[in-house]
């Protein structure tokens, strides 16, 4: 009870805009999405005096925005700014802890593009951006699939061809970033009443407009959802979750080209394509309040999808203590808390806790730790 009330209490510290004021060793932390820009600065405690985001649209240019309006944002700053941290989405199975940036390490992160085609390039937009406007200050890469890196084999292997296997095609994960923050909040509040989280089993629950699972055992993390790219596991806002591969082959069969295939995966599915309506959870639910057909299809499929695959988290993890609800959905959604409980009231006892997301904060505090040690500069 007392670490629930205290995890749905807590207000990210993200969320203060300019309410602190200036201090030395401030990191900037630079958090690029395929067409969303966030940015934040971040003290040493964790506080974050300044934090802003905007979308991107289709004919801006990346560039110009960093140019014209997180700069001059930045400017009141700068001469507190000590370290530069950024969100990489795909580290493959090179990087698996944050990594400071030298020209060997960039020219291998373009080399993992083709894994990850709408999120690694921006990242390395805002790593060149970043280098340009401090050139002297010192550059920090954190991974969305580093905290998935302990996965067992069993976990992270494909039932494919040795051939292929060979290649790298393999389950990565994702979201690692923000579920490594709630395995860590967890454990701390574990610690404050006396427990020893070693063998805590939690199921981090990251629902937004993209969703994963995580289980994890002991802070290490031992199955996910997500697999060689973010487009397998739940229904989400517009990506379409586990599909039969042989539906794609049919559509290639169909004279469906790549192209086309992967716009409606990644852009027409989810929930949006199952509503007819829209991609936003919000918009689900009153719209399926009032009778709408497809939203009420929308929830119904997204909500067993959600707990066929907590029920294979809970198989992983042999049980489940806490169950953690973070993201957009996860955060705000009241109804769908409830109805976790509910229907997963055959898992025994456990613990429903929400923690709001804090990718930001999480990529300065990993940044910070790993930049104390010297040997952790190199490649992760």
């Amino acid at each position: 009870r007392i670490l629930r009330e205290h995890l749905e209490r807590r207000s990210p510290q993200r969320r203060h805009h300019l309410r602190c004021p200036l201090m030395s060793d401030l990191s900037l932390v630079i958090n690029l999405g395929s067409s969303s820009l966030k940015a934040a600065l971040v003290d040493s405690t964790g506080a974050t005096p300044w934090h802003s985001s905007r979308s991107v649209a289709a004919d801006e240019s990346l560039e110009t925005v960093l140019n014209s309006w997180l700069a001059p944002a930045l400017e009141p700053h700068r001469q507190q700014v000590s370290l530069i941290g950024h969100r990489v989405v795909h580290g493959g199975e090179r990087f698996t802890a944050p990594t400071r940036i030298t020209p060997e390490v960039e020219a291998t992160l373009a080399e993992l593009i083709p894994l990850a085609p709408l999120h690694n390039p921006p990242a390395l937009k805002g790593l060149a951006w970043a280098r340009h406007w401090a050139p002297e200050l010192p550059q920090w890469a954190c991974f969305d699939t580093a905290f998935h890196s302990s996965l067992p084999a069993a976990a992270y292997t494909y039932a494919i061809p040795s051939e292929f296997r060979n290649k790298g095609f393999r389950r990565f994960g994702f979201h690692g970033i923000n579920h490594q923050h709630v395995s860590e909040t967890v454990a701390a509040q574990c610690r404050k009443q006396g427990k020893n989280p070693s063998q805590l089993r939690l199921i981090s629950a990251h629902l937004g407009a993209g969703a994963s699972l995580a289980a994890v055992k002991g802070g290490r993390c031992i199955d996910t959802t997500m697999g060689f790219t973010p487009l397998e596991g739940l229904v989400m806002a517009t990506r379409s979750g586990n599909v039969d591969p042989g539906l794609l082959l049919e559509l290639m069969r169909e004279g469906y080209s790549e192209d086309q295939i992967a716009t409606i995966l990644q852009k027409e599915s989810g929930l949006k394509g199952l509503s007819g309506l829209s991609g936003d959870m919000r918009t689900i639910r009153e719209a399926a309040a009032n009778g709408h057909n497809g939203a009420i299809r929308a929830l119904d499929v997204f909500r067993h999808r959600l707990l066929q695959l907590l029920g294979a988290m809970a198989a992983s993890l042999g049980g489940v203590d806490v169950l953690a609800l973070t993201g957009g959905i996860g955060e705000h959604d009241k109804q769908l808390k409830l109805e976790l409980e509910k229907a997963l009231s055959w898992w025994g006892d456990f613990l429903t806790v929400v923690i709001p997301a804090d990718e930001e904060g999480t990529i300065a505090r990993l940044c910070q730790r790993h930049s104390e040690t010297p040997a952790s500069a190199a490649v992760g």
